[in-house]
């Protein structure tokens, strides 16, 4: 194991001795995502966010080409998100890593990037604790703590007192269920039951025997987006705790908008927090949404890991402007801290010492547009929304 590490830091170094000072002529953006699989749609909104600026912003950047590597990692594997990142760095020879959809696999990588030189921008993983495993890390996404934390004021003025709360049993899921508890119970409510379930649990019957046997009158719960969230809706509806009068609160990673039309009238009314609805109405959003519909192909299959792959390129876009095509991570991320721009989202900002986004959170809550499509309508704006799940802030 020592022997293979130290390979990999020769062949890391050489390459580096080769490129660190060197002007590149075609810079190369590798790309680490779900394009197959059970969690392909969520690739595919990757790279229809990477399509969409491009498709705005142009290809080059100060006469540099930009190249976009894609790597397709299906589910959450660690060592094949560190083995991809390593070919990356080391075979392909990007400058810019990006992208990551799972926790496990972005703590996975980051050990690789100073060594490397590359920095890495997280499209969508959402453990608040990533930015802290390496300096070279910046998230243009959301936390889980992040867009979790309204809710608890939420539910409680709602007028639930008791409530349950159900997550996938890994960072997020934890970071999540950390931040309803910890404003829910400030509100002055009771979490009566913590659920912590496999992330590959398919069946939700017996989670919600157990939310109707708690005796709580508002359920809050998080998933990771994809065929997992969908089921859990449909168990919710389906098992009648709906019917029964019970709230369902959650993050938006549980009603994301290539799902609504398959769960249909069952959402409707469905209350989530996030920081991005593609009925979002402004007029960068609007822009957007043309451009990465033109990319997905379908307006039904838009979601809002689209989003953060595209403000993942306005970050890019920065740092390769600022180091004019030399290799220089340092000089790359710290020239985005602080940076602020409009996105299709709102107003955002990378927070100079956590290098996390600073956004809008919304309310939503799943209706019926004009068209009669189902779509998030936001009903409530909670404004530069820094991320609760890191201390430093």
């Amino acid at each position: 194991m020592i022997a293979g590490k130290r390979i990999l830091g020769a062949a890391v170094s050489a390459m580096l001795m080769g490129s660190v000072s060197a002007y590149a002529d075609t810079i190369k953006v590798g790309i680490i995502g779900p394009f197959s699989g059970p969690f392909a749609l969520q690739g595919k909104n990757f790279q229809a966010g990477v399509e969409a600026y491009m498709a705005l912003n142009g290809k080059s950047v100060k006469g540099h080409d930009i190249e976009i590597i894609y790597r397709d990692l299906p589910a959450a594997n660690p060592a094949q998100s560190r083995a991809l990142a390593q070919e990356l760095v080391v075979k392909e020879k990007v400058q810019y890593l990006g992208g990551v959809y799972f926790t496990p696999d972005a703590m996975a990588i980051t050990p690789l990037l100073s060594q490397a030189n590359t920095p890495l921008v997280i499209f969508n993983a959402a453990t608040s604790a990533i930015v802290n495993t390496s300096p070279l890390v910046v998230r243009t996404s959301f936390t889980t703590a992040q867009t979790t934390n309204p809710l608890g004021k939420i539910a409680f003025n709602e007028g639930v007192k008791k409530a349950i709360t159900v997550v996938s049993d890994y960072g997020p899921g934890v970071d999540a269920e950390n931040a309803f508890r910890k404003a829910f119970e400030a509100a002055g409510g009771q979490v009566v039951e913590a659920v912590r379930m496999p992330m590959n649990t398919t069946d939700f019957s017996p989670i919600m025997q157990r939310v109707r046997d708690s005796g709580a009158t508002g359920l809050f719960a998080f998933l990771p987006s994809g065929p997992p969230t969908l089921g859990f809706v449909k168990a919710f509806n389906e098992t009648g705790l709906k019917k029964a009068g019970i709230k369902f609160y959650a993050p938006g990673d549980l009603t994301q908008e290539s799902d609504l039309p398959a769960l249909g009238e069952a959402a409707e009314g469905l209350k989530t927090s996030f920081h991005y609805s593609v009925a979002h109405d402004s007029p960068e959003n609007k822009k957007f949404v043309e451009a990465a519909v033109k990319a997905i192909g379908s307006a039904d299959q838009l979601s809002f890991p689209a989003v953060g792959a595209y403000d993942g390129m306005h970050v890019i876009y920065k740092m390769i402007e600022a180091t004019d095509g030399k290799q220089d991570a340092k000089k790359a991320v710290d020239a985005v801290r602080g940076l602020s721009w409009t996105s299709p989202r709102g107003p955002v900002r990378i927070e100079p010492e956590t290098r996390h986004i600073t956004q809008n959170i919304y309310l939503r809550e799943v209706a019926k547009d004009a068209d009669g499509k189902y779509i998030n309508k936001e009903i409530q704006t909670f404004p530069d929304q820094k991320d609760p799940g890191l201390a430093t802030q």
